[in-house]
Parts: structure tokens; sequence; C-alpha cells
């Protein structure tokens, strides 16, 4: 695979509490990293590219959740070069990944080990919400396919159609979005606050 650098700046966002955004925006903390073992591309902070309504939405749904940490929920923008970016939106990445899949999955079965399955969290889930395969196999590819190619790839870029259809009979899914998970803070430029609506 031939990596490009993306010398492309995007604005993401990222749905939090509103005292992690004061703080984050003060300079007093970062935004850390999300390690769940589901989490839809691997390790990283999230962002929603160009949506940061989406990000609110995530925000409101997660304070409504009993123990939840966000009790406020709030948006942080971000200033984001993708840099070394695995971009599953390009089919070269795509394609990579369907091989490291399957060569991770031939090693795993040496040992009697399966993959983990993806999960929904509900009757009429469609969506897999729990990503733990996917999550596997990109945190076991991301960094061997980095190292192979001398690089350290900062971050990962994903479309996915999720939610209810937009329409009957509809492609078209209600909660379709980019995200991008951030593998190396110091692809975040900057942090904003963004309008409300």
């Amino acid at each position: 695979m031939d990596l490009l650098s993306f010398q492309r700046t995007v604005f993401g966002f990222h749905g939090c509490d509103s005292r992690v955004a004061d703080s984050v925006l003060a300079g007093k903390a970062a935004l850390l990293a999300s390690d769940n073992t589901y989490d839809w591309l691997g390790s990283g902070i999230y962002f929603w590219e160009h949506s940061p309504s989406r990000a609110l939405e995530w925000a409101q749904t997660q304070a409504r959740r009993k123990g939840s940490k966000i009790k406020r929920p709030a948006v942080i923008g971000a200033i984001i070069q993708l840099g070394d970016c695995f971009d599953l939106l390009d089919i070269r990445y795509t394609r990579e990944l369907a091989e490291a899949a399957a060569g991770l999955e031939r090693r795993l079965g040496v040992q009697g080990i399966s993959l983990p399955e993806n999960q929904s969290v509900s009757t009429g889930d469609y969506d897999w919400l729990k990503r733990h395969r996917d999550c596997f196999v990109l945190n076991a590819t991301i960094p061997a396919i980095g190292h192979r190619l001398g690089t350290s790839l900062q971050t990962a870029r994903g479309v996915f159609q999720e939610g209810e259809p937009a329409f009957t009979g509809a492609g078209i899914k209600l909660k379709s979005h980019i995200q991008i998970a951030v593998r190396d803070a110091r692809a975040i430029i900057g942090y904003f606050r963004p309008p409300t609506h």
C-alpha cells in the first residue's frame, strides 16, 4: 500500500459533559482516547466530522443512561490535521484491512481462538453498536501497517450508515456520519466552542 499523508484539515466535533468541554477549552485538560473493546474505529479520541448536531445528539443520549458521566451535554469542536490517516473511505485501505483481517483470523485459528463478534445491543439494532470484531481487527492492523511503513498512523476515518431509513424504502439512514478516531493527539491543532443552535 502506498501510504499518502493527508495534508488536509477537517473540523471534528466531540460530544461530552459541559465540564469536560470547559476544561479542555481553558487548557486545563485534554480529551482522553477511548479504549473500549467495541469502539467502531479502534482506540482513539472520537469526533464526528463536520457534524456538531450529531455529536450533541450522542451526548444527550449518553446523558439519559443510568450512571452516565455526562450530566450536561455539550460539544467541543476540534481542528484536526488528518496526517497519516487510515482512511476507510479509500478502497486502498479497506482492501488492506480485509487482507489483514483474514491473516489475523488464520493466525488466531491456529491457536484455537476466534475473532470476537460484533453485537447488537437490542432488538432492532441493525447497526451492531458494539463493534468488538471491528475494534479488535483495527487495533491489530493499524499499528502493524504503520510499523511496516515506518510511520505511526495518526488518525482513522470511516463512514457509517446508522439508524433508521430516512424515508420509506431509503438506503439513506438518519444517523449516517463520518467518524474520526485520533490516535495521536498531536493531530489536533486546536479546540473551539461551536455555535449552539
